[in-house]
């Protein structure tokens, strides 16, 4: 039956070259001579025969990664700090052949609810972790517990979360008066919050496209495309590697440039990108980035980087020149990390799981601090996880700079974290002020004035002061972009609000 498909794929293809004429069987031929250095499988070779025509830039782009040029049979063979397949092992049928097109898109097709007939072949739309974890076990493991790969989770499952998105991207009418909020559709829902931690990729049933080889049927899916980092498979995996190494290339170089985690942490509520920009070690990044060897594995530091981006001080694997470890690779990308400056409300000890849902605090909240800040400690790290996570990070710093300028940096990041809390801790007490007084309604804390004047405190002023703090040299995040001074005025218009809600209350104002 396998030979007959083939057969049938074959024929196609023999008729789409006579249609494009031999100029287009030349061309392939050189590009694989020139570009593919290792053996194609049939399957493989006969993907990219039609899909040369169909998406060019899709075979291309593959035609340019790793994954053309080597197999997993090669890859295995290299030193342990040098490979980037972190299995013992790959299946005879795949470890002679280089990893692509079916290679990818037909693994586990009993899970996913997304395979379909195409050309002979049982082929799966989506390709998610589960699948790159055929040659990544360790990789996918990793992000699996991460908070990234939960990040759909933690804010469609927290109810606290999720009334925050739902009450900032619901669409408001002005009805009698009254402003009222309805939820968006899905479509554009992924183009908010979403968009970053993903959406829910599901099949409802079967489609129609038109192409240059005639009619074809794929599986019709929702929410597609999504790119977001915790993205809902249709195999029911969570997470999209594509976010960090976009396809077809899947480019550790593109992982290890800072323009890659801009896409999602920007200002005003998480400016790691925007901060690092204007830090001293994204000065040097932006001038000298080009002398850089972003391929190498592993990553030697003072020889392949002069000076850290994301990726160096969160997940890649670093070596001194002389082949010590400094940092072993991680895809979990807070497991360095020990204090979370992006937290919901204040900022608290990295939480134990991915999954933040199950967190509870003192109040039954589903919050890492109570109100006033007193943290969830059963849900979080303690201190001697803490603090190992800290000797990991100042190691990293130690390839470059002495051990005094790295605690004169660390201390002063933690006298950051204190007095921005104490900041958010006056705002939330203005707050509980407004609603102890009937001035505000407590049923939704994130729709009425005081209370988005109160998020502005902890979600961007906050945060933007600490980030600038933990990245260095970006002061003008932490005084007047989004710096102090807000923090300051922040709380001057919270209060002059109450002083105004008073008196109209007082005199039975509307």
């Amino acid at each position: 039956m396998k030979s007959l498909l083939v057969c049938r794929t074959s024929i196609v293809i023999v008729f789409l070259f006579f249609s494009a004429g031999n100029l287009f069987a030349s061309d392939k031929a050189a590009t694989k001579a020139d570009a593919v250095q290792a053996p194609l499988s049939p399957q493989t070779d006969a993907c990219i025969t039609c899909h040369r025509m169909l998406t060019p830039g899709i075979v291309e782009d593959w035609l340019s990664s790793r994954h053309s040029k080597t197999t997993p049979a090669n890859a295995l063979k290299k030193p342990l700090l040098e490979r980037r397949i972190s299995a013992d092992k790959v299946s005879e049928s795949l470890a002679g052949f280089a990893v692509g097109c079916y290679e990818c898109h037909s693994q586990n097709p009993g899970r996913h609810k997304d395979n379909f007939e195409h050309m002979g072949f049982s082929i799966n739309v989506v390709v998610s972790p589960n699948d790159c974890k055929t040659c990544h076990p360790v990789e996918v493991s990793q992000f699996s517990d991460s908070k990234k790969a939960h990040a759909i989770k933690n804010i469609k499952d927290n109810p606290v979360y999720h009334t925050l998105v739902s009450t900032i991207t619901g669409i408001k009418r002005l009805e009698k008066g009254k402003i009222i909020s309805s939820k968006p559709s899905d479509t554009t829902l992924s183009d908010t919050c979403f968009g970053c931690h993903g959406m829910k990729v599901e099949v409802k049933g079967m489609k129609t496209i038109s192409s240059a080889i005639g009619d074809i049927k794929v599986p019709d899916l929702t929410n597609w495309p999504s790119q977001g980092v915790g993205r809902e498979n249709p195999d029911g995996s969570l997470g999209a590697c594509s976010a960090c190494h976009p396809r077809h290339s899947f480019s550790i170089e593109v992982a290890r440039k800072p323009y890659t985690c801009g896409q999602c942490h920007l200002e005003p509520d998480a400016p790691g990108y925007n901060v690092y920009k204007e830090s001293k070690h994204g000065n040097i990044y932006s001038s000298k980035y080009h002398e850089w060897d972003f391929n190498a594995v592993p990553w030697v530091v003072g020889r392949d980087f002069k000076a850290p981006t994301c990726a160096t001080c969160h997940n890649s694997l670093i070596v001194s020149p002389d082949g010590v470890v400094i940092a072993e690779r991680t895809h979990d990308f807070g497991s360095r990390l020990w204090v979370r400056l992006f937290g919901l409300i204040y900022s608290h000890a990295q939480p134990k799981s991915g999954d933040t849902t199950i967190i509870r605090n003192k109040d039954g909240l589903p919050l890492p601090t109570t109100f006033i800040g007193e943290p969830a400690s059963d849900f979080l790290i303690d201190k001697a996880e803490q603090g190992k996570r800290i000797e990991t990070m100042k190691n990293v710093c130690n390839a470059c700079h002495s051990r005094d300028w790295i605690d004169g940096h660390f201390n002063r990041l933690g006298e950051t974290i204190k007095e921005t809390d104490e900041m958010t801790l006056t705002a939330t007490k203005l707050m509980l002020e407004a609603w102890e007084n009937g001035l505000e309604d407590k049923t939704n804390p994130f729709d009425e004035t005081i209370e988005q004047l109160w998020i502005r405190q902890w979600l961007f002023y906050s945060n933007s002061i600490r980030y600038a703090s933990a990245m260095t040299g970006a002061h003008d995040y932490a005084a007047f972009k989004n710096g102090w001074w807000n923090l300051t005025e922040n709380l001057q218009q919270m209060k002059d609000w109450i002083r105004i809600k008073k008196f109209l209350k007082s005199t039975g104002a509307k």
